[in-house]
């Protein structure tokens, strides 16, 4: 009987084994899939653009002839729409996680308006382009202009920013919350000196998404008027503008091979650019992880 119970144990054990075996191939093989595709990517990349690439290429405006070309005022464009989106969606994504978690009453509305912003994530971005130039091109007068563009960059990306803020405002233990109001903090200094300082970290990892989506989109941006080939840099809120994604695009839509190869040195420096802010991100992020 002793022999028998033994044998089916052993039995149980080898199918365990076996099935987790099963399960770490199959999760290891999804992420080499990954880092595969990433590794040939970067690699033709690379391979294509960095011929190209050089300081007269970054510093240059578009020009018709490939061996002139560059991506300056895209490079430009890019990092002040980053600026306006990171400024608009931050603040007002940040906020309304606040309220809905915070101050908002737990019932089917508040519900409704969660659930409807976490479908807003999945929207197209092309939807987006259309709600910018119906509001802030027509509605608002303000134009094809950078503002525009960044405003309705900022509503992209806002949902993500908003769900990930949630997610970090929940995973605050309540226990802090209680000792806070335990010795006698009212809840706006409950929020600012203990539940922010504790959820930055998910906020930031939220931020980093989102606005990595955000650099890279196009669709939105030829709905509301970037330029494919501008040769000054904007200037203030309201002058016209381009994106290194817009000129990206152009390039690669042109049929001779040398355009490919510009192309291609483009999303190097996008990818640059891309890592660097990322990179900034990732740091404020550590920095307030190591204070916890």
């Amino acid at each position: 009987m002793l022999e028998r119970n033994n044998h089916s144990v052993n039995r149980n054990v080898k199918g365990r084994l076996w099935l987790n075996t099963i399960m770490k191939t199959a999760f290891l093989s999804a992420t080499l899939i990954g880092l595969i595709f990433l590794a040939l990517l970067i690699y033709r990349v690379l391979n294509q653009g960095i011929g190209y690439l050089s300081w007269d290429y970054i510093t240059s405006f578009p020009a018709p002839f490939p061996e002139e070309a560059g991506i300056w005022a895209g490079l430009i464009g890019s990092i002040m729409l980053m600026v306006i989106v990171a400024a608009v969606a931050v603040t007002i994504g940040v906020a309304t996680a606040i309220y809905l978690e915070e101050y908002a009453s737990k019932n089917k509305f508040t519900e409704f308006i969660r659930a409807n912003i976490q479908n807003l994530a999945g929207v197209p971005s092309i939807v987006f382009g259309l709600l910018g130039l119906t509001f802030f091109v027509y509605m608002f007068s303000v134009g094809y202009r950078l503002l525009a563009g960044g405003l309705t960059m900022a509503l992209l990306i806002l949902p993500v920013i908003v769900v990930a803020s949630q997610e970090a405002i929940r995973s605050v233990p309540n226990e802090l919350r209680e000792a806070s109001y335990g010795m006698g903090a009212s809840k706006w200094q409950t929020i600012a000196r203990i539940i922010l300082p504790a959820a930055l970290p998910g906020m930031l990892t939220g931020t980093i998404i989102a606005l990595s989506r955000a650099i890279g989109e196009t669709a939105p941006l030829i709905i509301v008027g970037a330029a494919t080939a501008i040769y000054t840099l904007p200037d203030s809120l309201l002058s016209k503008y381009t994106v290194m994604p817009i000129q990206i695009y152009n390039w690669t839509g042109r049929p001779q091979e040398e355009w490919q190869y510009v192309a291609a040195a483009g999303i190097i420096v996008l990818l640059v650019v891309l890592l660097m802010m990322n990179a900034i991100a990732v740091g404020i992020r550590n920095k307030f992880q190591k204070r916890l």
